[in-house]
């Protein structure tokens, strides 16, 4: 059984030195593949580097936090990376890029400044995209139909309708750790309804923990540490996800490494090379 990971961050500072034995125990889970998305330039070239490390793939953006503290240039930055790695297999998309309107202090104008010219660059060196979505599908989908591009919309939380639109669009729907949580009604209604051919599994660690990591603030405050998302987990969590569905373990694994595929098409020959 083969997993993809289709969004984790490895350069967090939570694998820090530890990169290594995190990859090891994903792959002894069954975890063949991680694809790792930068948030800003300063990071460009940590996931290049841990993608090749690794066997993996990684994207470049930036990334709706990000934006108050990046700079215009960081768009000429961007290009210029993507110039330069157009012959690498690894790279894979442009992402981690969107919009956030749940956080609050972000400059809107900003955020959607950068999301609509990293939707240009993408479309221009002929690459997929990965979105953040949160509080924000309708806005990035406006964009979106005009720009003509697909890819992932990581970690979704919208509505039905959507995630209809989303799919519309040719995009996969990245599921988690939220998925896990009985609480996380919304999510789980849309594990169960969405076409299986619409969706892809991820982890978004060290974010985003299953419900058997999560502490809340009282516990953490009592001293209980925090587990630790990794791309490990993945294949605990897509049994939550098997089971909403009623399907096998089996079927879903096969069903969500060809719609990564599918969103991200350079990840064919990665893989046929791995599985050589």
């Amino acid at each position: 059984m083969m997993w993809i990971d289709t969004h984790c961050h490895l350069d967090a500072l939570e694998f820090a030195g530890d990169t290594a034995n995190v990859r090891a125990r994903a792959a002894a889970a069954g975890v063949l593949h991680c694809v790792v998305p930068a948030v800003e330039a300063g990071n460009f070239a940590a996931v290049r580097d841990l993608a090749h490390r690794h066997g993996d793939s990684y994207a470049l953006g930036i990334h709706p936090l990000c934006t108050g503290r990046a700079h215009e240039d960081d768009l000429a930055t961007l290009d210029r990376a993507l110039i330069e790695a157009r012959d690498d297999p690894r790279l894979v998309a442009v992402g981690e890029i969107g919009l956030d309107y749940f956080v609050p202090g972000l400059d809107p104008e900003r955020q959607e400044l950068f999301y609509r010219e990293q939707l240009s660059l993408a479309r221009r060196h002929g690459l997929p995209v990965i979105l953040h979505v949160r509080r924000s599908a309708d806005r990035l989908l406006k964009h979106l139909r005009q720009a003509g591009v697909s890819g992932i919309a990581h970690a979704f939380n919208g509505s039905a309708q959507q995630a209809d639109e989303f799919v519309k669009l040719g995009f996969k729907l990245g599921f988690g750790g939220a998925v896990t949580f009985d609480r996380a009604l919304q999510i789980r209604r849309l594990a169960q309804s969405l076409p299986l051919s619409a969706i892809v599994m991820e982890t978004d660690s060290p974010d985003i923990p299953p419900h058997w990591l999560y502490l809340t603030a009282e516990q953490r405050a009592k001293g209980r540490p925090q587990g630790r998302n990794e791309p490990a987990e993945l294949p605990r969590i897509a049994q939550v996800m098997a089971q909403l569905r009623g399907i096998s373990l089996d079927e879903l694994a096969m069903a969500t490494t060809q719609n990564a595929v599918a969103a991200l098409p350079r990840l064919a020959g990665i893989l046929a090379s791995a599985l050589r």
